[in-house]
């Protein structure tokens, strides 16, 4: 098991330190200057910043991110070169020109194990009609330690900027016995970096890398210590022609993972060492073992003496076309060996997470490494990525948790998510309430069996409180001190410290301030701070629409009023509420506590946001539980019914854009939201 290791992502974070850029005023060579400002001129005006929505799978959902990161135009209509952990995950980006135009864009293809994803922009969406401006490649293969680079990007968000530094290395990997892993994916099998110093910050992910004569020579991606790291360009040309040709990468696997010979073995001969073979792989049907040789590829000599040079090997064969007979030899125990095999199509090593929103998981497919990694006898089954709790897998009986393998349903064999999802569409279709289904899943080795409730959503059946009577006021309890500092000696009972408006007491004459001693006669036996219930449970033993008398003081006076009582407001627990699955929130209808609290006049409309999922589209357009839903598109929304119908309607017309009108506190406020409806 690899170590994670400790690089930085350059996407998503501030920095607030910034080396200084070149100015005519610092000791800089005329000739360099005259030269950086010519690569400047050549490749800035194709940057662009970049702003993702993104999804990942947790907690049992598909929960969205917001971050930023750069990248380059490519070719004149609009297709953007950058990294896969900016924008491979994407369901909504928007790229800023340097123009300061803010278009649409598409994600056209990724790759996860050169970390690299190109994107089309929507030009329709320009609002100017220049020509856009290019950036072209140079021959990363002539880069040489020493060469003065520029470090090109949007630096945390911000506009475009430039650092200059020289290259340190240009076979960077990561230190011994770590790895650089994304998504299951160890990067550095293929990917050898060009190591600079020219500063780069959170944010530069996926900006250009440019020498001299302002040509892309990299693609900057990580961070280690002090030097920077970017993609060779030369890789990064050949991985975006084919995602701009078929929208995604494939490459040969023979299934053997090799490492430099041993220390012994250097001063002896040359060659790469097995360290593994993949079981059920070509290489093992081939009869290759762990700790032979292997001196050629295709006829092509190996020198594996050092770890940067495993990932020439590993580009022999990914770039070999799938399907072909290809012939490797080597030693085993000082004998010379010929090994013959076919390659196949290299699989991810792990399967993108999809939400199953009835069983309240996030779960994937196996993949055949992955099968292999958890012992599995085939890649069959669905894997549970991530579970909610208080879902259905999570209030199984046993529950189900994350790792679990799904084999069957009731009585249906489960071997992918598409049937999973096939199975439980069919098992929940018309049904007002949730079954017991027997569940059949692996954990490690053993096999178990479960019983998970599967259907729609519960209905809140809490039960309807009976009427209680009520008197309109907020109190406190006169405590022993408060009574001798009022000057009361020993007297016991309340005092008012609020009024509501339009009720009963605020009609019959109560007022904040007033002290009440009695209630129909009767002293209100309340003096300690743990009495602060007493008050409220004497008025709930009265009918709601009888009378009582309070007696007491007002600003030292005697007072004495008689108080209709009436029915107690109905709580929050008991009005309607409504979660769209869409958007990721819940709203509810007003309460009588919600006005008090909120300090809204009794007329106010609008429903009160009662719930914002982390991380979904309600979260990331910048609604908060307890914002006041006042209008959807410029439309009052007045109830929960209405509300779900209009829901219903932008979800059927899988709307792009809808505009909530919200108020928070004393201040409104316009929030976008924009919906990935794939």
């Amino acid at each position: 098991m690899h170590k994670p290791i400790l690089f930085t992502l350059l996407v998503g974070l501030v920095s607030l330190s910034f080396r200084p850029q070149l100015s005519a005023d610092e000791d800089v060579p005329p000739d360099l200057r005259a030269q950086v400002d010519q690569a400047v001129e050549a490749v800035y005006p194709a940057l662009v910043r970049i702003h993702v929505v993104s999804e990942q799978g947790s907690g049992g959902r598909m929960q969205k991110s917001q971050g930023s990161g750069s990248g380059t135009i490519i070719s004149e209509d609009g297709l953007v070169l950058t990294n896969h952990h900016v924008a491979g995950r994407g369901t909504r980006i928007v790229c800023r020109l340097s123009t300061r135009e803010e278009v649409d864009a598409e994600l056209i293809g990724t790759d996860v194990l050169s970390d690299l994803t190109v994107l089309k922009l929507d030009l329709s969406d320009r609002t100017k009609d220049t020509p856009l401006a290019v950036a072209v490649f140079g021959d990363s293969d002539k880069v040489r330690v020493g060469d003065t680079v520029l470090a090109m990007g949007s630096p945390a968000g911000l506009s475009q900027s430039v650092t200059v530094g020289v290259v340190a290395n240009t076979a960077m990997i990561p230190p011994r016995n770590q790895s650089f892993d994304l998504e299951g994916e160890s990067i550095d099998q293929l990917v050898r970096w060009i190591g600079h110093d020219a500063v780069i910050f959170p944010g530069n992910s996926g900006g250009p890398l440019v020498d001299l004569s302002g040509k892309i020579i990299g693609v900057n991606e990580i961070g280690v210590g002090s030097l920077g790291g970017a993609i060779p360009g030369n890789l990064a040309k050949r991985v975006a022609e084919e995602l701009m040709e078929e929208g995604h990468v494939t490459r040969s696997w023979i299934g053997l993972n090799g490492q430099p010979l041993l220390k012994e073995q250097r001063r002896q001969m040359k060659g790469m060492l097995v360290a593994t073979v993949i079981p059920d792989s070509p290489a093992m049907e081939a009869g290759i073992l762990a700790g032979d040789i292997i001196t050629s590829f295709q006829g092509r000599s190996l020198s594996v003496s050092s770890a940067e040079d495993v990932p020439e090997f590993n580009r022999m064969v990914f770039n070999t076309p799938i399907g072909t007979e290809v012939t490797l030899t080597g030693l085993r125990d000082d004998e010379s060996l010929t090994w013959t095999l076919n390659t196949v199509e290299r699989e991810p090593k792990r399967d993108r997470a999809i939400e199953l929103k009835s069983w309240g998981i996030t779960a994937r497919n196996f993949t055949r490494v992955a099968a292999l990694e958890y012992r599995r006898p085939d890649n069959r089954g669905v894997q549970i990525h991530s579970s909610r709790p208080g879902g259905p897998a999570s209030e199984a009986k046993p529950s189900l948790l994350p790792g679990d393998v799904i084999l069957k349903v009731g009585d249906s064999e489960v071997s992918d998510v598409a049937q999973l999802q096939e199975v439980t569409s069919a098992l929940v279709a018309g049904k007002t309430r949730s079954d017991p289904v027997l569940v059949t899943f692996d954990r490690g080795s053993r096999q178990y069996i479960s019983v998970v409730e599967l259907g729609p959503e519960p209905a809140d059946d809490q039960p309807k409180l009976a009427k209680k009577a009520w008197l309109g006021v907020g109190t406190q309890v006169i405590t022993r001190e408060l009574a001798k500092a009022l000057g009361l000696g020993r007297k016991k009972g309340v005092r008012v410290t609020q009024v509501f408006e339009d009720t009963t007491a605020a009609k019959a004459g109560l007022e904040t301030g007033d002290l009440l001693l009695k209630l129909d006669g009767s002293v209100i036996q309340a003096s300690r701070r743990e009495d602060g219930e007493v008050f409220d449970n004497l008025i709930r033993q009265y009918p709601a629409d009888s009378e009582i008398t309070l007696s007491g003081l007002r600003a030292g006076e005697k007072l004495e009023l008689t108080v209709p009582l009436e029915p107690r407001p109905v709580p929050s627990s008991q009005f309607q509420s409504y979660e769209d699955e869409n958007f990721e929130f819940t709203v509810r209808e007003l309460a009588f506590e919600d006005r008090v609290a909120k300090r809204l006049e009794s007329n106010q409309e609008g429903l009160l946001i009662a719930q914002v999922e982390r991380a979904g589209w309600g979260a990331l357009a910048g609604l908060r539980n307890g914002d006041l839903l006042l209008e959807m598109d410029g439309q009052p929304v007045a109830s929960v019914d209405a509300f779900k119908e209009t829901m219903a309607a932008i979800a059927e017309k899988q709307q792009e854009r809808v505009v909530f009108f919200i108020k928070r506190g004393i201040y409104t406020a316009y929030k976008e939201l924009e919906p990935d409806w794939n």
